[in-house]
């Protein structure tokens, strides 16, 4: 089989760079066991691919995870990720006899030889970004924004070198920072102020790329000056855009949550309890770590988001008594004359789809409340709507369970149904011990019904 072309070199090493680092290593793999002189061309491009990602990402390590979109929805600084190939290739293609240094095993906090190269290279790529900005970032879309974009891109990278030096104590500033670490901050930020007139906060822009929890740039702002603590001054400073960013992704937020309505098609599930975590995280780092004035922008923003979860959770969870009665049919039955009591309904009709989805909404609302209630301010009811379900249930099941045992239940496959159903929604609750109960009583119900279904024959 021919060698593969220049043609088809060139096309392959476009279609390459926008394959994901994931996905590049699976083909290789598949690429290395087929056979022919184009599968050993290839295979060999792809590992050079390799090769060359590791390298850039050693070098360009402190500004890479801006290349792409934070996984929370938090605005912040990124770049568009077609931009990162073109630019690796502008910035290591001046001087390509470096590159072997950054093939090194040891780390590059250990390797001061690794670091200048990689530090040169950064170097070289805030040039690039200046002398052919075409090429690093074709033309094309808004131009503005392109223009703001590329100013915002080289004057990263000229702080690249440093950003590669404080990023080592981001683990330590985010957790119990020592005197020394914080001094360390500080005159970083200040030296980084020095290089352009906002060199302060687009270092904390390049960190907050660094952390998987967007409420911790809090506490690198305040850890930047000594002031930052206080509302007052801190809303007045370039520091404010981290704070105001974080309460639009809560309102943002807030209101999502509001927008889910019981008997909606959708599964609310992971999304929502994800959402209800992050405001309850957010709002929690605010009142820790600032010190919010309650007449000030931020503390009423964070005061109103509290008020519109409070008020959109209890409105919600205040019909979970009505909504768990038509999963839980019951009927009056006579005890001695003219005394009734309630029971199962077992001839009942299964509850319909809608009924079920509202159920799953509002039981999924009140589990995620579990750590997230107390910033809300609603954990008195959370506490009395966990006891009155759970006691409901199982007062329920128990009573279904009794007319199963004692071949009371018209349909017992169609009631030890509806029994799993509230297992189900128990475990929503996060009331594993009483759902694990449920089971296993349904469980031995469901046998001993199967063994009197066996008999019966028999018996007959």
């Amino acid at each position: 089989m021919a060698e593969l072309s220049v043609a088809q070199r060139a096309v392959l090493a476009q279609m390459l760079e926008r394959v994901p680092d994931r996905v590049l290593k699976t083909l290789a793999g598949a690429v290395a066991q087929m056979p022919g002189e184009r599968a050993a061309a290839l295979s060999i491009m792809l590992a050079d691919e390799t090769i060359d990602r590791r390298r850039r990402a050693i070098a360009f390590a402190p500004l890479l995870p801006m290349f792409q979109r934070r996984p929370d929805g938090v605005d912040a600084l990124t770049f568009p990720s077609g931009v990162l190939p073109r630019l690796w290739k502008a910035a290591s293609g001046k001087e390509p006899e470096l590159l072997l240094v950054l093939d090194d095993y040891r780390p590059i906090e250990e390797n001061p030889k690794m670091r200048a190269v990689a530090d040169r290279i950064c170097v070289a790529a805030a040039a690039a970004v200046r002398d052919t900005p075409d090429i690093v970032w074709p033309v094309g879309g808004d131009e503005a924004v392109r223009a703001r974009g590329l100013d915002e891109l080289a004057l990263c990278f000229d702080l690249a070198a440093m950003a590669r030096r404080g990023l080592l104590n981001l683990p330590d500033l985010i957790l119990r920072p020592t005197g020394d670490q914080l001094a360390e901050l500080r005159l970083l930020i200040r030296d980084c102020a020095e290089i352009t007139t906002d060199g302060g906060p687009r270092m904390l822009e390049i960190m907050f790329a660094h952390l998987g929890d967007a409420s911790l740039i809090l506490r690198l702002v305040v850890h930047s000056s000594k002031a930052s603590a206080k509302e007052g001054l801190l809303s007045e400073s370039e520091m404010a855009g981290f704070v105001n960013r974080l309460i639009a992704e809560v309102e943002a937020r807030v209101t999502r949550i509001a927008s889910h309505k019981p008997g909606a098609k959708a599964d609310p599930g992971p999304g929502l309890r994800a959402d209800i975590a992050w405001c309850a995280e957010t709002l929690g780092e605010l009142d820790i770590t600032l010190q919010l004035d309650p007449e000030g922008i931020w503390g009423k923003q964070a005061r109103e988001a509290r008020e519109r979860i409070n008020k959109s959770l209890s409105g919600t969870l205040r019909s979970l008594d009505k909504t768990m009665d038509r999963l839980m049919p019951s009927k009056a039955v006579k005890t001695a004359g003219r005394m009734t009591k309630q029971a199962p309904d077992l001839d009942a009709e299964a509850a319909p789809l809608e009924a079920v989805q509202a159920a799953i909404l509002q039981l999924t609302l009140l589990g995620a409340l579990r750590t997230a209630a107390q910033v809300f301010g609603c954990e008195g009811l959370r506490v009395q709507l966990v006891q009155s379900v759970t006691e409901r249930v199982t007062t329920w099941v128990d009573l279904v369970i009794e007319a199963v045992n004692a071949g009371e239940a018209p349909d017992q496959r169609k009631s030890l149904a509806m029994v799993e159903t509230l297992a189900k929604c128990l475990l929503l609750i996060e009331a594993t011990d009483a759902a694990r109960t449920v089971r296993r009583r349904a469980g031995a119900a469901g046998a001993r019904a199967s063994l009197d279904e066996e008999r019966s024959p028999r018996a007959a």
